[in-house]
């Protein structure tokens, strides 16, 4: 038996690497209305990634507008955000990467970030990698990224209104769901 959807105005998706989590945001915006937008946060430093921006652009098609963020996000979400279309932040993890390469106040970004997404006046999906279920990072750098990266999605998880787990491109929903109780005997 289907339940019915739960109304949302922010949404974290969470995933590892080629989980179906960019996907399934997609999907979600697209579900929801005919025109969307796409924050993008990645920067096409090479020839790969060029060629990876563009396929997912032709990808996203018709009703998609792109507007790139790699460092400002919490202005462009308060530029953009607004009643009626859904905003898709792909992805979280490279903009946090973005600006810890680039010396930012990482701390203080992610409070932005997660106030911001309190507060947003459209829909907003934020797609993001969880990082911390495989092996620590070798290096001060790695480290330090996987720790923020895992202190930005408990901020935005605490700040949206759902979140969902994509693994193996299978949702799960994560927020909001039931809390157990333990059974004393």
């Amino acid at each position: 038996m289907n339940e019915a959807p739960i109304a949302c105005r922010t949404v974290l998706v969470l995933g590892g690497a080629r989980s179906g989590k960019s996907r399934y945001a997609l999907a979600l915006a697209e579900a929801a209305a005919p025109e969307r937008l796409m924050i993008a946060t990645a920067e096409a430093l090479d020839e790969e990634m060029a060629a990876r921006i563009a396929r997912h652009r032709a990808e996203r098609g018709a009703g998609w507008t792109t507007r790139e963020a790699p460092l400002e996000l919490a202005a462009a979400l308060r530029e953009e955000a607004r009643p009626g279309r859904p905003v898709v932040v792909d992805c979280v993890t490279l903009w946090l990467s973005n600006v810890l390469l680039a010396g930012g106040e990482v701390e203080a970004v992610i409070a932005e970030l997660a106030a911001l997404a309190l507060r947003l006046p459209g829909p907003v999906i934020f797609v993001s990698n969880e990082v911390g279920g495989g092996v620590t990072p070798p290096s001060e750098l790695g480290r330090a990224f996987q720790d923020w990266q895992g202190r930005a999605n408990q901020a935005l998880a605490s700040a949206c209104d759902a979140v969902v787990a994509v693994t193996a491109g299978l949702p799960g929903l994560v927020k909001p769901a039931p809390a157990p109780a333990l059974r004393l005997r």
